[in-house]
């Protein structure tokens, strides 16, 4: 009569196994799809954030609902780093229409693939709960959170990264096999296509280095890779040199300064602590060969950029976030192999375990990032406001320019409001925010109203403005009218002017 121990011992048995072999049967599966279908539960949960829309978010949307000859209008003068992915969600939003839903569910379904990614790479590096490990932790990480329910192409090149990543192990398993060719191929289509979305990610270039480095890979990978990879980067070239002449647009990032380090000395850390539980050792190709690379490299590559020109924003660089998701799967892999021998059930329990304790202890976390409150703004909710508050006839300014987003999403709520600023469209001057009159027409426009809706910032986000134009804004509503109602809802504020 078998013992009560023994039905944990051979789930143990069937999900692990001697990982330089190919896993067949149910075990090939396990190991992604649990990973997949969590991912898709995370991203699935409050995708809609209470139907809010941020600015950045805000971009994609009216971007997307132009035809693609104005996209590619837009592109000359403003955004190209992002014009595959507006052209990409232009396709989308004109297939399923826009909402909040077709929107980031790109974002949900790339990160689950990213999640099968690390999984399938971990597995074939460290074993079965390596894999499993590494891609069910790759959704809870705080970073991946954020952006797993974005309108923005970020998770896309999570996803393109984790695919790359995962072609190169297996080139370096087998370098000379049948299938080499294409693989390779495959390696350079998906980094030129991430660096296409955006291109910092060729970042993950030096970090591939890196691994083959530590493998020790033979001349002829060492070559084949670097032809492949020099492809992928003449490929993205002129983007990159086409988008310098666009600098201007990240010229609000702030100057590189020492708190900002903190986060990725944390997640340095954090990855180095787990690569020790792998045993790393020079020479085989590991988790910690390939993890730790692909986390550290972006990471600091992207400070080095940042100490000539500003650029550290961590959504630049979130694709490091599948080496360290692959990194904590080894180190669960590791805690597994060491507990089996004295506890086999606690063994097969614990990367679910810690799984769930990870849950619970990242709850206020996993809550606030499906808050409105979690961005620095709504633009549909202000939208709301200004459809309450507005008469058939009144103007409406926007400060700065950039916030006129909220009509360009929902040009419903501005119906009847006379832009009394705006000399060209945004569709009209191939621009994200339109072109304003001069500040002398803006302030002769504004004397002939006798009532205004000015949409800005809230004022605990309010930042000075500094244009001329915003400037005569302010000082005709200072002198000729009074507010008589105002309302600051999610990050926005609605202020309704009347003539004294």
């Amino acid at each position: 009569m078998p013992s009560p121990e023994q039905p944990i011992e051979d789930l143990h048995a069937f999900m692990t196994s001697d990982i330089s072999r190919t896993p067949t049967g149910p075990r090939r599966h396990i190991v992604w799809l649990v990973p997949v279908l969590w991912t898709l539960a995370l991203g699935l949960w409050g995708l809609s954030r209470q139907d809010s829309v941020w600015r950045d978010e805000a971009a994609t949307w009216q971007v997307a609902r132009r035809s693609s000859g104005e996209i590619w209008d837009m592109l000359g003068n403003v955004d190209a780093v992002h014009g595959l992915y507006y052209l990409l969600m232009h396709g989308l939003f004109g297939l399923f229409g826009p909402g909040t839903t077709t929107l980031r569910l790109p974002s949900v379904l790339a990160v689950a693939a990213a999640a099968a990614c690390v999984a399938v790479t971990g597995r074939r590096l460290a074993g079965f709960w390596a894999g499993l490990g590494g891609g069910l932790a790759l959704g809870l990480l705080p970073a991946v959170q954020f952006y797993l329910q974005e309108g923005r192409p970020y998770a896309l090149v999570a996803a393109g990264a984790g695919l790359s990543t995962l072609l190169l192990v297996s080139l370096l398993s087998a370098p000379d096999g049948r299938r080499a060719r294409t693989r390779w191929t495959g390696y350079a289509l998906a980094v030129l296509v991430c660096a296409l979305l955006n291109w910092l990610s060729l970042l993950i270039l030096p970090a591939h280095a890196a691994t083959l480095w530590w493998a020790r890979a033979g001349r002829g990978v060492w070559l084949r890779w670097t032809a492949y990879g020099a492809c992928a980067v003449a490929g993205a070239l002129p983007l990159v040199l086409f988008s310098r002449s666009q600098s201007d647009q990240v010229s609000w990032i702030p100057p590189l300064t020492w708190h900002m380090m903190i986060g990725p000395a944390i997640l340095l850390a954090v990855g180095g602590v787990c690569a020790l539980a792998d045993r790393p050792r020079a020479g085989r190709l590991s988790a910690t060969a390939v993890g730790l690379p692909l986390l550290a490299v972006p990471q600091l590559g992207l400070i080095g950029i940042s100490l000539v020109q500003p650029l550290f924003l961590d959504r630049y660089v979130l694709f490091s976030m599948l080496g360290l998701a692959l990194l904590i799967g080894a180190g669960l892999g590791a805690a597994v192999r060491a507990l089996r021998p004295r506890s086999p059930r606690a063994a097969v329990l614990l990367v679910p375990g810690v799984v769930g304790v990870a849950v619970v202890a990242l709850l206020p976390v996993e809550l606030g990032k499906r808050a409105p409150a979690s961005r620095v703004d709504d633009v549909l909710s202000v939208a709301g406001e200004v459809a309450r508050l507005g008469r058939p006839g009144d103007a409406v300014l926007f400060v700065p320019a950039a916030r006129r987003d909220t009509a360009l999403v929902s040009p419903g709520a501005f119906a009847g409001l006379v832009d009394v600023a705006l000399e060209r469209s945004p569709v009209d001057s191939a621009t994200l925010k339109g072109e304003e009159a001069d500040p002398a027409r803006i302030r002769a426009a504004l004397l002939g109203q006798r009532r205004v809706l000015l949409v800005t910032d809230a004022a605990q986000v309010a930042k000075p403005s500094g244009a001329a134009r915003d400037a005569a804004k302010a000082a005709v509503l200072a002198q000729r009218f009074r507010a008589v109602e105002d309302r600051q809802v999610r990050g926005r504020r609605v202020t309704v002017y009347e003539r004294r």
